[in-house]
């Protein structure tokens, strides 16, 4: 008999209490501190952490499963889960010292949002900076911040990676260092909370810095750590994607042998609704079970120090840009064969319809990533790939 996974059987027993918290989240703009320490009870937030810091360091397929089972119930906390997991990804690029500071705790988050062309000053034994940022998706449940920007010398100069661009720097500090501000006011994953934050003359020691740009200077020989973030980043928005329109088929296959529009048949009695119930159903299976194969696969062969290579890489893009675009394709199809049961509050579609329109717009969304692939694999890669 197979052995349950305990990761996957604790996000699924939270379900309850995630679809009973949605309609707060969705109001306020905000998780339930509630729902937050039950998040934290099950160790949630610490899927991609190391098992160095008390993580649970989980396999990439488990974590898919574990975000699309929450966002079934609510896309806005799984995508919170997404971020913060991305972020516990700087933990193996750090020192261990530094490490155990800030995710030690129980309840240790990490928020930031993207880079910008914000510069931070080297000063002895650290840097300076001063700038605002964001798209900070759960800093309102936050422990920490951080921040990416580029560095310039005390001379002056720009510093550069290894690829002759401006380098970029992530600087990590308590969040009561930064000033949040309230600006996540959107049609989708309002309860994101991922608002735009600032500092001012901030001090960051040295040792509570990193890169994300050097995937193979990690200090951890997990094997899950030679993917580099950015594929894990893209693993988590498809199980987010996938939970989303998952539900909203399901929602639709009920409606359906209930629901009969005006002048038509009953839709569970159409032959156009029944192919196309089937075809859904298959192109989210299909997605899954690409992404999963892939990504089992390429953890299998990951090694305890480098990264994965562009191959390797290209691989775990272009499983999950296709359940990406796989779901976004389902919750279209279903939204619109719903009809007018699909616009009101407190349906089991718009707020899915907007979450998902608000996540095709993230950078793992992009169908430029598929033309990046086809470059890896027709031997013309882009000088960088992650």
């Amino acid at each position: 008999m197979e052995t349950p996974n305990p990761t996957l059987a604790r996000a699924r027993a939270l379900g309850d209490d995630i679809a009973a918290a949605a309609d707060e989240i969705e109001r306020t703009r905000r998780m339930p501190a509630d729902l937050l320490d039950k998040l934290h009870r099950a160790r949630l937030c610490r899927m991609l952490l190391p098992r160095a810091f008390d993580g649970d360091e989980v396999d990439p397929g488990t974590y898919l499963l574990a975000l699309e089972a929450v966002a079934r119930h609510d896309a806005s906390v799984a995508w919170n889960l997404f971020t913060a997991n991305s972020a516990a990804l700087i933990a193996p690029h750090l020192e261990p010292e530094t490490a155990r500071t800030i995710f030690g705790p129980a309840n240790a988050v990490v928020a930031w949002g993207p880079p910008n062309a914000t510069f931070a000053k080297v000063e002895p034994g650290g840097y300076r900076v001063s700038g605002r940022w964001n798209f900070a998706s759960g800093c309102r449940a936050a422990t920490w911040m951080g921040l990416h920007c580029q560095v310039a010398e005390p001379d002056g100069t720009i510093r550069l990676n290894k690829a002759g661009h401006p380098a970029i720097r992530t600087m990590l500090f308590p969040v009561e260092k930064a000033r949040l501000i309230d600006t996540w006011d959107t049609i989708g994953l309002r309860g994101t909370a991922s608002d735009s934050y600032s500092v001012e003359d901030l001090f960051v020691a040295d040792a509570f810095t990193g890169t994300r740009e050097e995937p193979e200077s990690r200090r951890d020989p997990g094997r899950l750590y030679a993917i580099p973030m950015q594929g894990l980043y893209a693993v988590g928005v498809a199980g987010v994607a996938l939970g989303t329109a998952g539900a909203m088929l399901a929602a639709f296959r009920a409606l359906a042998t209930a629901k009969t529009p005006r002048g038509l048949n009953r839709l569970a009695d159409s032959p156009a609704i029944q192919s196309g119930v089937a075809l859904a159903e298959a192109r989210l299976g299909a997605a899954r079970a690409y992404a999963l194969e892939t990504l089992a696969d390429v953890y299998a062969h990951a090694g305890a120090d480098g990264a994965i290579d562009f191959a390797e890489r290209a691989r775990v893009r272009l499983a999950t840009s296709n359940a990406i675009q796989g779901a976004i394709e389902v919750a279209d199809w279903t939204y619109k064969r719903a009809g007018v049961d699909a616009i009101f509050p407190g349906g089991a579609f718009q707020r899915r319809f907007r979450d998902i329109h608000t996540l095709s717009q993230q950078m793992q969304s992009r169908d430029a990533h598929f033309e990046a692939v086809g470059q890896v694999m027709l031997g013309r890669p882009p000088a960088v790939f992650y």
